[in-house]
């Protein structure tokens, strides 16, 4: 396999490529323009830190106070995805296979905190680790997860079976938890949407996997987590798959924060989650019809 990453550009992912007969086959979508002005959504991964996603109205309710986030994009009217992908990461460590690298935001508000993060090749499996640690006086819900852009062919499918979803209403807040509708449960491959999907799932069992029958090739993914935001925009050659600890906009959901996955750290607390993507042969080109007998069981 091949690994590139970006430190300064949110130590975000710009290639991940499995690598056959000296021939390379992008599983992330590749960073087409890698400088400078790389924005983090031109990326093919980035980390998702102190919390994923969007909080509706800016701010939220913990331990009888609020606290205010303020916008981090001038394209999106909420704060969104934390400012993990947007900073500057410093390299701690890295050789052949592994790379380490640490953000340190004690002066960040009303997030202050250090991070971790380690990308390691371990055979045919990318593993990635992030780690947090509340670096402020006060307790504050964390939340941790990944934004990987995938390939998208015609006939790209998706396994990853879920309990429930919740539906977005136009700012893509969520609205109401309904269980996962037929040709979103995916509890085995199955083609990608057609039309957008912009969602948070529930009750995840942690376990997933892509295929890309032309290619020849699966992606399986593991994380510690019980969620995960599907996007699929209509005609683009990609889509997210974004293995994440918490729904969007968990603080202002009913019961809290900590009911909807994410975690309250006081200081000096640390939070860890490790996603891990292993690539495989298929070969389904060498047996016809074998997706077809499989789905009819």
């Amino acid at each position: 396999m091949r690994l590139d990453v970006a430190p300064t550009l949110g130590g975000g992912v710009t290639r991940f490529d499995w690598r056959d007969d000296g021939a390379l086959t992008p599983i992330f979508r590749r960073c087409r323009h890698v400088a400078a002005d790389t924005q983090p959504n031109e990326l093919a991964c980035y980390p998702l830190l102190p919390y994923s996603n969007r909080i509706g109205g800016g701010h939220f309710n913990v331990a009888g106070r609020r606290v205010d986030v303020p916008r981090n994009r001038a394209d999106e009217p909420l704060p969104i995805h934390g400012d993990g992908w947007q900073s500057a990461w410093q390299v701690a460590e890295s050789d052949r296979e592994n790379v380490r690298l640490t953000l340190d935001r004690r002066d960040g508000k009303p997030y202050a905190y250090r991070a971790t993060q380690t990308y390691t090749l371990d055979g045919p499996t990318l593993v990635v680790t992030l780690e947090v640690e509340n670096a402020g006086r006060e307790a504050l819900p964390f939340g941790l997860g990944v934004h990987p852009f995938f390939v998208r062919d015609a006939d790209t499918e998706l396994s990853a079976a879920a309990g429930g979803l919740w539906l977005s209403g136009d700012d893509w807040l969520p609205v109401r938890h309904v269980p996962a509708p037929p040709a979103w449960q995916f509890g085995v491959a199955y083609p990608l949407p057609e039309t957008i999907v912009n969602h948070a799932f529930t009750g995840w069992s942690g376990q997933a996997a892509v295929v890309w029958p032309k290619r020849r090739l699966s992606l399986n993914i593991a994380a510690d987590t019980d969620y995960y935001v599907l996007y699929t925009p209509p005609g683009e050659d990609f889509f997210c798959f974004e293995p994440v600890d918490h729904p969007i906009n968990a603080m202002n959901l009913a019961g809290g924060a900590s009911e909807n996955g994410m975690t309250l750290l006081g200081r000096g607390e640390r939070l860890t989650r490790t996603f891990r993507f292993t690539v495989e042969r298929t070969g389904l080109r060498s047996m016809p019809g074998a997706r077809g007998s499989k789905r009819r069981q």
